[in-house]
């Protein structure tokens, strides 16, 4: 069983930035595949940004592209660093977890396995 936590949302003006923390705690952290994905109020969860276990492959959705970096350490955390922020950014934004050797990223929220309760981010304008 693996348990999620994020932390770092709140509240930020349009063009700020902000830096989500994802801590992984009870299996080896470094077999699984990661994901972030966000889900605003009256919309579908969508993704926004995937990363392999090695952390040699990443992938993200176009609407966050050259604004978003996603990363992990050696230890049990994955980040994803959100600059140039944008009112359509607010959401509420969950990480998820993939036991994967592959090296793959994944970017339907269905093939995870592992899901975090969420922490808000809201941009205003």
């Amino acid at each position: 069983q693996v348990q999620l936590v994020e932390s770092g949302g709140g509240l930020v003006q349009a063009g700020g930035s902000l830096r989500l923390s994802c801590a992984a705690s009870g299996r080896t952290f470094s077999s699984y595949a990661m994901g972030w994905f966000r889900q605003a109020p009256g919309k579908e969860r969508e993704f926004v940004a995937a990363i392999g276990w090695s952390g040699g492959r990443t992938y993200y959705a176009d609407s966050v592209k050259g604004r978003f970096t996603i990363s992990r350490d050696n230890a049990n955390t994955v980040y994803l660093q959100m600059n140039s922020l944008k009112p359509d950014d607010t959401a509420v934004y969950h990480c998820a977890a993939r036991r994967d050797y592959s090296g793959s990223y994944y970017t339907n929220w269905g093939q995870y396995d592992y899901w975090g309760q969420g922490t808000q981010v809201t941009v205003s304008s």
